[in-house]
């Protein structure tokens, strides 16, 4: 099942087409989004015997972030072997680096993205989980119950902001606006072969710049998901940033940061694309 944003408004989309689902539903369920996920066994029940209606077509446009407005937004540092190499971090032991993605960062999958005025702005593609049933003190043989579905994230990144000070700021650097697109729909974990090893890669004006599988995460979903919620619930519609592999611009000799007129895909298999234009 894919559900998605269109317009404010949730939607299945259903062989490439948009189902309303307050309308289909003849009201039981609301039209925003990120209501669903209070009500998430219900509504997975309802669409799997709902008797649907023909979708109509739509512009990806219109399409916002699945979650568009999670409680928490959890984001995972160094966790891929690789980009703690490239970071020039030693692998963490136990729990990674965790910090936020403030609410007023996240948009949907086809954006056009302002650049700070002076900074160095980086890429971070990454698989995404949204939290469908409350989970706190999960083992991880439990975890995958817990998640309503994954989709792709771009970590967007202003480094001068993140490591200025005598403390990172890494929550401040990651949240100005636009710098958490999520999308472009949400894909439950039971349309995956397995949702434990996925392709994920981004590319900049055509050139890839990063590619990856979630096989190579130090922390595995379900992983993470154990480790967070034995220190807080995770809630109904609450988002799960999971790290990104190596090739970010940071990484680079030299370093290369995005700049105005950049175009930035980022693509996971099984789930699709995001489009990033950035201007200055």
């Amino acid at each position: 099942m894919r559900i998605a944003n269109l317009s404010g408004r949730l939607a299945l989309i259903v062989d490439g087409r948009a189902v309303d689902v307050e309308q289909a539903s003849d009201g039981l369920f609301p039209a925003d989004p990120q209501d669903v996920y209070e009500r998430w066994e219900e509504f997975c029940g309802w669409a799997a015997g709902a008797d649907l209606p023909a979708g109509a077509a739509f512009d990806p446009a219109g399409l916002g972030s699945p979650a568009p407005a999670p409680r928490q937004t959890l984001a995972i540092g160094l966790n891929y072997r690789d980009h703690a190499a490239e970071s020039g971090f030693a692998v963490p032991q136990g729990l990674p680096p965790v910090f936020t993605k403030f609410v007023t960062s996240i948009s949907g999958p086809v954006t056009e993205v302002k650049l700070p005025v002076e900074g160095h702005t980086d890429w971070e593609v990454e698989l995404v989980a949204v939290i469908g049933r409350r989970a706190e003190g999960v083992s991880e043989a439990e975890a995958w119950s817990h998640v309503a579905g994954l989709a792709v994230g771009q970590d967007i990144s202003e480094r001068v902001v993140q490591l200025a000070g005598p403390a990172p700021q890494f929550s401040l650097g990651k949240s100005f606006p636009g710098f958490a697109p999520i999308g472009p729909w949400l894909v439950t974990p039971d349309e995956f072969a397995d949702p434990d090893d996925l392709e994920l890669r981004c590319a900049i004006n055509g050139e890839e710049v990063q590619k990856g599988r979630t096989r190579d995460l130090i922390h595995s979903v379900p992983a993470l998901i154990a480790g967070l919620s034995a220190v807080l619930p995770l809630l109904p519609g609450d988002v799960i940033f999971t790290g990104t592999p190596a090739g970010v611009g940071v990484g680079r000799d030299p370093q290369r940061f995005l700049a105005p007129g950049d175009v930035l895909e980022s693509a996971i298999e099984g789930i699709g694309a995001l489009r990033q234009t950035f201007v200055g």
